[in-house]
Order: structure tokens, then C-alpha cells, then sequence
């Protein structure tokens, strides 16, 4: 079988914090290791990104690619917010009209598409930020996208792999990037719903 798959996210989709590249290059390293198929798999996360940023190259990157696959991991930085919940970086209704964009954008080039979840964050340490005083993540905010996201994926009749639930504090390198153990547990939850769903 040959396939190409497009994994689009932020840092934890690039791989902050992890030697090994995180969940996505993990999952990368596994696919390739089976001689029967002809898997390419894409890490297009770039550190930072919002669900605004990712619309600006969502297209392009997808028509560069011709992907079979698309992995949509993004939210988290469209939850945090600046000095207050009053100024979010990314109202929740704009959020749910850029899902919305970008799953059109997504549907010219495969049905196979797939949202992987918001992990929780260890607020003691982004409420707020080390790198960044004004910049604030909490539990409730990260909830409240994500259950966005999974409403999106029910009402849309789309797949989603839930990590809300998944990492716990020792897992976290600064409160909110996953460590080498929280990727490893990240990509094992993606490629058991991989295998379960008989998309590899």
C-alpha cells in the first residue's frame, strides 16, 4: 500500500522536548518499519502555530503533498489567553469557524480525516508561562476547546483520538510540552486508534 499522510500541529506536534521528535516522528519511525506498505508521513507542525496560523498554509502544504491521510493536532495556543480569559488568543467561535475552514480545505484532498485531541497542562507551571508573563494556559480553557473539537468531529462524522484524559503532571516538560514519556504515551494512543480504525 502507498499512502501519504500529513501530520499538521503546533510543538507538540513537532516534537518540543523529545528526542525522538515526539508522537508524530514516532509514529513516522513505526510506519516505516513495515515492509508491506509505502507509508510517507509528513510532520508539518510548526512551534506556536494557532488554528489561524495553520490556515494560512494549510492549503499549500496539502497541495504540495496530495495527502491520502490528514492529522489535524492544534488548539492548544488557541486556548491560552493574555492577562485574563477576557482576551483569548482565539475566541472559541472563531476556533469552530477555522475548524470549519479547514476541514473544506481538507475534504479536496481526502475524507480521511482525523483531529487528535488537547492534553491537559500542569497549571503551577503556565499560569502563567515561564517564557512569557502575559501568556496563560489553564485546565478549563484547554476543556472547553477541546470538547469543541470532539463536538466538531461527532456532528461532522469525523475521527478523533482523545489525549485530554492521557498525560498526567510527570509527563510534562514545562507545564505544557509533553516530556519523552508523554510523547511515547501520545504516540501509542495514535497508533492504537490507527490499528483500531484500519487506517495502517
Amino acid at each position: 500500500m502507498e499512502k501519504t499522510i500529513n501530520i499538521f500541529g503546533d510543538s507538540i506536534a513537532w516534537g518540543a522536548w523529545d528526542d525522538m521528535g515526539g508522537w508524530a516522528n514516532r509514529l513516522r519511525n513505526h510506519l516505516a518499519r513495515d515492509p508491506d506498505n509505502y507509508l510517507k508521513v509528513y510532520n508539518l507542525g510548526i512551534s506556536g502555530n494557532n488554528s489561524d496560523k495553520l490556515l494560512e498554509r494549510f492549503n499549500a502544504e496539502n497541495e504540495a503533498r496530495n495527502p491520502n491521510t490528514i492529522i489535524i493536532a492544534i488548539g492548544i495556543n488557541d486556548s491560552q489567553y493574555i492577562n485574563s480569559k477576557e482576551n483569548p488568543r482565539i475566541t472559541l467561535q472563531k476556533f469552530e469557524n477555522n475548524l470549519l475552514e479547514l476541514i473544506d480545505q481538507a475534504k479536496k484532498y481526502t475524507q480521511e480525516i482525523i483531529f487528535v485531541g488537547i492534553a491537559k497542562v500542569d497549571e503551577k507551571k503556565v499560569m502563567p508561562t515561564p517564557w512569557d508573563s502575559t501568556k496563560f494556559y489553564d485546565n478549563e480553557n484547554v476543556s472547553l476547546y477541546n470538547e469543541k473539537i470532539k463536538e466538531f468531529c461527532r456532528n461532522s462524522g469525523l475521527m478523533f483520538v482523545e489525549m485530554f484524559d492521557l498525560l498526567d503532571e510527570s509527563d510534562l516538560e514545562d507545564g505544557l510540552h509533553p516530556n519523552t514519556k508523554g510523547h511515547e504515551k501520545m504516540f501509542l494512543r495514535v497508533k492504537d486508534y490507527f490499528i483500531k480504525n484500519k487506517i495502517i
